[in-house]
């Protein structure tokens, strides 16, 4: 594969002292990162790490209780106000929501509607596009990954490596911002992976920002221009991918990279 060039150094997406807790589990400690325009991301680490969680609270899918998540410089889902943590309204915290993509590890299809009008849906609701505009965008995009033939097809009549291509032709031309994809290949049979990967792969080559979370381990080195090794909740180490997989500097990633049968050089020999 060939890696993407980052289009622009200015912040896109910034994180500071993030903070999550279910209950008395603090799931997410402090997490800081900022990402560019053009770039991609990854998230990597063990399950119950937080990766999850903080997709989720960029996406306001959940609320974060400390620290901040900018989105163009604008704090997403909170205003500080005298001095106080105060919640934006709903009609605000929908129209951030608008400009960050997300794509599942389940495809979240509705049954009843067709690929294309699936697709549709968000144009015509959301953004308020006619239906004649909504169409030409549902084509262009159904056709950018491959399922152009398909578009008059239900759930049921696709493959799932086809429903996940559905799911990101659907969040792609809602022309977000950011797209986020959550493990997007772990529902999917071994043989379908390459298809969606390829989407994503393809996606990157033309300069849509995007912060993932997989454990394709080497989709991950090939695509990202940065990837994050998350630990219980915490940073634990991050860099380029080179960085990060042929020089891990952490005996939790060193681990880590260890369970993937030792693609990465014998990593997961502690030196």
């Amino acid at each position: 594969m060939t890696k993407p060039s980052a289009a622009t150094d200015l912040p896109l997406l910034q994180a500071r002292a993030v903070h999550k807790s279910f209950g008395q589990v603090e799931v997410l400690k402090g997490i800081d990162l900022t990402m560019r325009q053009g770039q991609v991301v990854s998230l990597i680490g063990a399950s119950g790490s937080g990766k999850t969680t903080f997709l989720r609270c960029v996406n306001l899918l959940e609320e974060h209780d400390g620290g901040e998540i900018l989105l163009d410089g604008d704090p997403i889902g909170y205003r500080m106000i005298n001095g106080r943590r105060r919640r934006l309204s709903e009609t605000m915290v929908s129209a951030q929501r608008a400009r960050i993509g997300m794509v599942f590890q389940q495809f979240n299809l509705f049954p009843h509607l067709t690929a294309a009008d699936n697709v549709m849906l968000g144009l015509t609701k959301v953004l308020g596009k006619p239906k004649a505009e909504a169409r030409d965008i549902t084509a262009h995009w159904l056709g950018r990954v491959g399922l152009a033939e398909r578009a008059g097809h239900y759930p049921y009549q696709l493959s799932g490596g086809q429903q996940q291509r559905v799911a990101i032709a659907r969040a792609v031309a809602m022309q977000p911002r950011l797209l986020l994809f959550d493990e997007v290949t772990s529902a999917l049979d071994p043989e379908l992976v390459a298809e969606v990967l390829g989407v994503i792969q393809a996606l990157a080559e033309s300069g849509m920002t995007m912060l993932l979370v997989s454990h394709e381990m080497l989709f991950v080195r090939d695509v990202s221009h940065h990837v994050v090794f998350l630990d219980q909740g915490r940073v634990a180490q991050e860099g380029r991918p080179s960085e990060v997989f042929d020089n891990p500097q952490n005996d939790r990633l060193r681990s880590f990279l260890g369970r993937f049968h030792g693609i990465f050089g014998g990593v997961g020999a502690k030196s």
